[in-house]
Protein backbone atom coordinates (compact mmCIF):
# COMPACT_ATOMS: atom_id res chain seq x y z
CA UNK A 1 0.00 0.00 0.00
CA UNK A 2 1.04 3.28 -1.00
CA UNK A 3 -0.18 6.93 -0.94
CA UNK A 4 -0.72 9.59 -3.54
CA UNK A 5 -2.56 12.67 -3.98
CA UNK A 6 -5.62 12.01 -6.77
CA UNK A 7 -7.99 13.66 -8.36
CA UNK A 8 -11.93 12.28 -9.32
CA UNK A 9 -13.21 15.33 -10.69
CA UNK A 10 -12.07 18.74 -11.97
CA UNK A 11 -11.80 21.82 -10.23
CA UNK A 12 -9.71 23.73 -7.94
CA UNK A 13 -7.07 22.69 -5.07
CA UNK A 14 -10.49 21.20 -3.21
CA UNK A 15 -10.29 18.39 -5.99
CA UNK A 16 -7.29 16.88 -4.72
CA UNK A 17 -7.77 14.04 -2.36
CA UNK A 18 -4.24 11.89 -0.39
CA UNK A 19 -5.43 8.27 -0.40
CA UNK A 20 -4.00 4.59 0.12
CA UNK A 21 -3.72 2.88 -3.31
CA UNK A 22 -2.22 -0.14 -4.46
CA UNK A 23 0.48 0.25 -7.20
CA UNK A 24 0.22 -1.81 -10.36
CA UNK A 25 2.78 -4.25 -11.07
CA UNK A 26 4.96 -2.85 -14.03
CA UNK A 27 4.31 -4.49 -17.17
CA UNK A 28 7.16 -6.11 -19.43
CA UNK A 29 8.29 -2.62 -20.45
CA UNK A 30 7.79 -0.68 -17.29
CA UNK A 31 9.74 0.33 -14.33
CA UNK A 32 7.93 1.27 -10.92
CA UNK A 33 9.79 3.86 -9.10
CA UNK A 34 9.87 4.70 -5.48
CA UNK A 35 9.87 8.84 -5.53
CA UNK A 36 12.13 10.69 -3.57
CA UNK A 37 11.58 14.33 -4.75
CA UNK A 38 8.57 15.43 -7.53
CA UNK A 39 8.66 18.67 -9.37
CA UNK A 40 5.47 21.18 -9.11
CA UNK A 41 4.81 22.60 -12.28
CA UNK A 42 1.95 25.31 -13.87
CA UNK A 43 0.74 22.49 -16.05
CA UNK A 44 -0.38 20.54 -13.05
CA UNK A 45 -3.13 23.35 -12.68
CA UNK A 46 -4.10 22.90 -16.45
CA UNK A 47 -5.19 18.65 -15.61
CA UNK A 48 -6.77 19.35 -12.31
CA UNK A 49 -8.83 22.26 -14.09
CA UNK A 50 -10.21 20.45 -17.11
CA UNK A 51 -8.35 22.72 -18.99
CA UNK A 52 -6.10 19.45 -20.41
CA UNK A 53 -8.24 16.74 -19.82
CA UNK A 54 -6.85 13.50 -17.64
CA UNK A 55 -6.74 10.09 -19.98
CA UNK A 56 -8.99 8.58 -16.81
CA UNK A 57 -10.64 9.18 -13.46
CA UNK A 58 -9.81 9.09 -11.09
CA UNK A 59 -6.71 10.21 -11.95
CA UNK A 60 -2.92 10.67 -10.85
CA UNK A 61 -0.94 14.31 -11.14
CA UNK A 62 2.24 15.61 -11.93
CA UNK A 63 4.67 14.46 -14.93
CA UNK A 64 8.09 14.99 -13.18
CA UNK A 65 9.84 12.92 -10.30
CA UNK A 66 13.52 11.71 -9.20
CA UNK A 67 13.72 8.66 -7.28
CA UNK A 68 14.85 4.66 -7.16
CA UNK A 69 13.82 1.86 -8.95
CA UNK A 70 11.99 -0.42 -7.14
CA UNK A 71 11.21 -3.38 -10.01
CA UNK A 72 11.07 -3.53 -13.30
CA UNK A 73 9.27 -5.46 -16.00
CA UNK A 74 10.36 -8.86 -17.76
CA UNK A 75 11.45 -6.27 -21.00
CA UNK A 76 13.40 -4.13 -19.11
CA UNK A 77 17.21 -3.91 -19.91
CA UNK A 78 18.44 -0.94 -19.21
CA UNK A 79 17.53 0.05 -15.98
CA UNK A 80 17.89 -2.48 -12.37
CA UNK A 81 16.82 -2.48 -8.48
CA UNK A 82 18.47 0.21 -7.10
CA UNK A 83 19.21 2.54 -9.86
CA UNK A 84 18.83 6.16 -9.47
CA UNK A 85 16.10 7.94 -11.77
CA UNK A 86 14.52 10.83 -12.98
CA UNK A 87 11.42 11.85 -15.18
CA UNK A 88 10.04 15.11 -16.43
CA UNK A 89 7.81 13.94 -19.47
CA UNK A 90 4.78 12.02 -17.53
CA UNK A 91 2.60 10.17 -17.55
CA UNK A 92 0.62 11.45 -15.04
CA UNK A 93 1.00 10.27 -11.20
CA UNK A 94 3.77 11.78 -9.91
CA UNK A 95 2.17 13.20 -6.67
CA UNK A 96 2.73 9.04 -5.41
CA UNK A 97 5.17 7.35 -3.78
CA UNK A 98 4.92 4.65 -6.09
CA UNK A 99 4.86 5.75 -10.06
CA UNK A 100 4.94 2.99 -12.48
CA UNK A 101 6.38 4.73 -15.87
CA UNK A 102 7.57 3.50 -18.73
CA UNK A 103 11.37 2.75 -19.33
CA UNK A 104 11.05 4.80 -22.36
CA UNK A 105 10.67 7.93 -19.82
CA UNK A 106 13.25 7.60 -17.36
CA UNK A 107 16.74 8.79 -17.36
CA UNK A 108 19.82 7.29 -15.55
CA UNK A 109 20.49 9.85 -12.66
CA UNK A 110 24.14 10.75 -12.02
CA UNK A 111 25.68 10.77 -8.31
CA UNK A 112 26.43 14.42 -8.88
CA UNK A 113 22.84 15.36 -8.77
CA UNK A 114 20.40 15.24 -6.02
CA UNK A 115 17.05 13.92 -6.50
CA UNK A 116 15.58 17.27 -5.10
CA UNK A 117 17.82 18.78 -7.69
CA UNK A 118 16.63 16.45 -10.27
CA UNK A 119 13.03 16.88 -9.83
CA UNK A 120 13.11 20.68 -10.03
CA UNK A 121 14.81 20.88 -13.12
CA UNK A 122 14.14 17.94 -15.71
CA UNK A 123 11.31 19.54 -17.30
CA UNK A 124 12.48 23.05 -17.56
CA UNK A 125 16.68 21.57 -18.26
CA UNK A 126 14.87 19.47 -21.41
CA UNK A 127 13.22 22.20 -22.80
CA UNK A 128 16.11 25.02 -22.98
CA UNK A 129 18.21 21.48 -24.25
CA UNK A 130 16.27 21.19 -27.27
CA UNK A 131 15.35 25.02 -27.85
CA UNK A 132 19.14 25.89 -27.49
CA UNK A 133 21.11 22.46 -28.84
CA UNK A 134 18.25 21.41 -31.22
CA UNK A 135 15.27 23.58 -32.88
CA UNK A 136 18.00 25.99 -33.43
CA UNK A 137 21.42 25.33 -32.47
CA UNK A 138 22.73 28.44 -30.97
CA UNK A 139 26.69 29.30 -31.33
CA UNK A 140 28.93 31.92 -29.77
CA UNK A 141 28.87 35.25 -30.65
CA UNK A 142 25.14 34.70 -31.67
CA UNK A 143 22.49 37.79 -30.37
CA UNK A 144 19.20 35.76 -29.46
CA UNK A 145 16.13 37.33 -27.80
CA UNK A 146 14.09 35.18 -25.08
CA UNK A 147 11.03 36.38 -23.84
CA UNK A 148 9.84 36.18 -19.80
CA UNK A 149 14.21 35.60 -18.75
CA UNK A 150 13.42 35.82 -15.09
CA UNK A 151 10.75 33.16 -15.42
CA UNK A 152 11.30 29.15 -15.20
CA UNK A 153 12.36 28.60 -18.30
CA UNK A 154 14.43 31.78 -18.51
CA UNK A 155 16.56 31.38 -16.13
CA UNK A 156 17.94 28.61 -16.90
CA UNK A 157 18.01 29.86 -21.17
CA UNK A 158 20.01 32.57 -19.37
CA UNK A 159 22.88 30.43 -17.70
CA UNK A 160 23.02 28.42 -20.81
CA UNK A 161 23.26 30.98 -22.86
CA UNK A 162 26.14 32.71 -21.21
CA UNK A 163 27.79 29.17 -20.79
CA UNK A 164 27.43 28.70 -25.09
CA UNK A 165 29.24 32.19 -25.24
CA UNK A 166 25.57 33.54 -26.82
CA UNK A 167 24.33 37.10 -26.12
CA UNK A 168 20.87 36.45 -25.20
CA UNK A 169 18.66 39.75 -24.66
CA UNK A 170 15.71 39.05 -22.31
CA UNK A 171 12.20 40.52 -21.69
CA UNK A 172 11.21 41.08 -18.53
CA UNK A 173 8.54 43.26 -16.42
CA UNK A 174 10.16 44.85 -14.08
CA UNK A 175 13.45 46.29 -12.98
CA UNK A 176 14.00 43.15 -10.11
CA UNK A 177 13.54 40.31 -13.03
CA UNK A 178 15.84 42.81 -15.46
CA UNK A 179 18.23 42.36 -12.55
CA UNK A 180 17.81 38.38 -12.03
CA UNK A 181 18.13 37.88 -15.69
CA UNK A 182 21.10 40.14 -15.70
CA UNK A 183 22.51 37.93 -12.95
CA UNK A 184 21.96 34.54 -14.65
CA UNK A 185 24.08 35.52 -17.49
CA UNK A 186 21.49 37.74 -19.64
CA UNK A 187 23.70 40.17 -22.16
CA UNK A 188 20.92 42.81 -21.78
CA UNK A 189 17.29 43.10 -20.70
CA UNK A 190 14.14 45.12 -22.25
CA UNK A 191 11.48 46.00 -19.78
CA UNK A 192 8.37 45.33 -22.02
CA UNK A 193 6.22 47.27 -19.21
CA UNK A 194 7.89 50.75 -20.26
CA UNK A 195 10.09 50.21 -23.28
CA UNK A 196 9.66 49.51 -26.91
CA UNK A 197 11.18 45.98 -27.25
CA UNK A 198 11.41 46.07 -31.58
CA UNK A 199 13.30 49.36 -31.03
CA UNK A 200 15.53 47.93 -28.21
CA UNK A 201 16.42 45.20 -30.32
CA UNK A 202 17.08 46.91 -33.39
CA UNK A 203 19.21 49.59 -31.24
CA UNK A 204 21.60 46.30 -29.33
CA UNK A 205 21.68 44.36 -32.68
CA UNK A 206 22.90 47.33 -34.74
CA UNK A 207 19.93 47.17 -36.98
CA UNK A 208 20.75 43.32 -38.00
CA UNK A 209 17.59 42.20 -35.85
CA UNK A 210 18.21 38.24 -34.34
CA UNK A 211 18.83 35.10 -35.72
CA UNK A 212 16.34 33.16 -33.54
CA UNK A 213 13.50 34.42 -31.10
CA UNK A 214 12.60 32.56 -28.68
CA UNK A 215 8.73 33.18 -27.35
CA UNK A 216 7.09 31.02 -24.72
CA UNK A 217 4.25 33.81 -23.88
CA UNK A 218 2.42 33.17 -27.42
CA UNK A 219 -0.76 35.47 -28.02
CA UNK A 220 0.50 39.01 -26.91
CA UNK A 221 4.38 38.78 -28.46
CA UNK A 222 3.28 37.01 -31.21
CA UNK A 223 3.91 40.13 -33.79
CA UNK A 224 6.83 41.92 -31.46
CA UNK A 225 8.73 38.36 -32.05
CA UNK A 226 7.91 38.41 -35.56
CA UNK A 227 9.55 42.12 -35.87
CA UNK A 228 12.84 40.81 -33.95
CA UNK A 229 13.65 38.10 -36.26
CA UNK A 230 15.96 39.17 -39.07
CA UNK A 231 15.45 38.02 -42.19
CA UNK A 232 15.69 34.24 -43.26
CA UNK A 233 15.80 34.00 -39.32
CA UNK A 234 13.49 31.82 -36.72
CA UNK A 235 10.37 32.35 -34.70
CA UNK A 236 10.53 29.21 -31.94
CA UNK A 237 6.96 29.72 -30.32
CA UNK A 238 7.13 26.84 -27.31
CA UNK A 239 4.46 28.10 -25.45
CA UNK A 240 1.33 30.22 -24.43
CA UNK A 241 1.43 31.72 -21.49
CA UNK A 242 -0.83 34.87 -22.46
CA UNK A 243 -3.02 32.04 -24.82
CA UNK A 244 -2.32 30.25 -28.13
CA UNK A 245 -1.13 32.37 -31.74
CA UNK A 246 -4.41 31.21 -33.86
CA UNK A 247 -5.51 32.38 -37.08
CA UNK A 248 -2.25 33.09 -38.54
CA UNK A 249 -1.82 34.50 -42.49
CA UNK A 250 1.58 33.02 -43.46
CA UNK A 251 2.17 35.81 -45.96
CA UNK A 252 3.24 37.55 -42.82
CA UNK A 253 6.17 35.83 -42.89
CA UNK A 254 6.79 37.02 -46.32
CA UNK A 255 6.47 40.55 -45.33
CA UNK A 256 8.40 40.54 -42.48
CA UNK A 257 11.41 39.08 -44.05
CA UNK A 258 10.95 35.18 -45.49
CA UNK A 259 10.83 33.85 -41.65
CA UNK A 260 10.37 30.51 -40.60
CA UNK A 261 8.71 29.85 -37.45
CA UNK A 262 8.25 26.43 -35.29
CA UNK A 263 5.99 25.62 -32.75
CA UNK A 264 8.01 22.73 -31.06
CA UNK A 265 7.06 19.95 -28.17
CA UNK A 266 9.33 18.52 -25.66
CA UNK A 267 7.83 15.17 -26.47
CA UNK A 268 8.92 15.07 -29.94
CA UNK A 269 12.35 15.32 -28.84
CA UNK A 270 12.58 13.72 -25.75
CA UNK A 271 11.71 11.03 -27.49
CA UNK A 272 13.19 7.24 -26.59
CA UNK A 273 16.63 7.68 -28.56
CA UNK A 274 17.30 10.84 -27.41
CA UNK A 275 15.87 11.38 -24.07
CA UNK A 276 18.88 10.27 -22.13
CA UNK A 277 21.91 12.12 -24.15
CA UNK A 278 19.33 15.41 -23.48
CA UNK A 279 19.79 14.59 -19.86
CA UNK A 280 22.93 14.17 -20.13
CA UNK A 281 23.76 17.10 -21.04
CA UNK A 282 21.63 18.98 -19.00
CA UNK A 283 23.44 17.19 -15.82
CA UNK A 284 26.97 18.31 -16.97
CA UNK A 285 26.07 21.71 -17.64
CA UNK A 286 24.55 21.13 -13.85
CA UNK A 287 27.63 19.57 -12.48
CA UNK A 288 30.08 21.84 -14.10
CA UNK A 289 27.60 24.57 -12.19
CA UNK A 290 28.03 26.75 -15.28
CA UNK A 291 23.85 25.99 -14.84
CA UNK A 292 22.53 25.66 -11.64
CA UNK A 293 18.78 25.29 -10.36
CA UNK A 294 18.45 28.15 -8.54
CA UNK A 295 16.55 28.77 -5.40
CA UNK A 296 13.90 25.88 -4.71
CA UNK A 297 10.56 26.42 -3.15
CA UNK A 298 10.39 23.42 -0.76
CA UNK A 299 6.92 21.47 0.61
Amino acid sequence: MAKRIQFSTVGGPEVLEYVDFEPAEPGPQQVCVRNKAIGLNFIDTYFRSGLYPAPSMPSGLGTEGAGVVEAVGSEVSQFKVGDRVAYGVGPLGAYSDIHVIPAANLVKLPESISFEDAAAVMLKGLTVQYLLRQTYAVKSGETVLFHAAAGGVGSLACQWAKALGVKLIGTVSSPEKAAHAKALGAWATIDYSKEDVVKRVLELTDGKKCPVVYDGVGQDTWLTSLDCVAPRGLLVSFGNASGPVAGVNLGILAQKGSLYVTRPTLATYANPENLQRMADELFAMLTSGKVKVGDVQRY
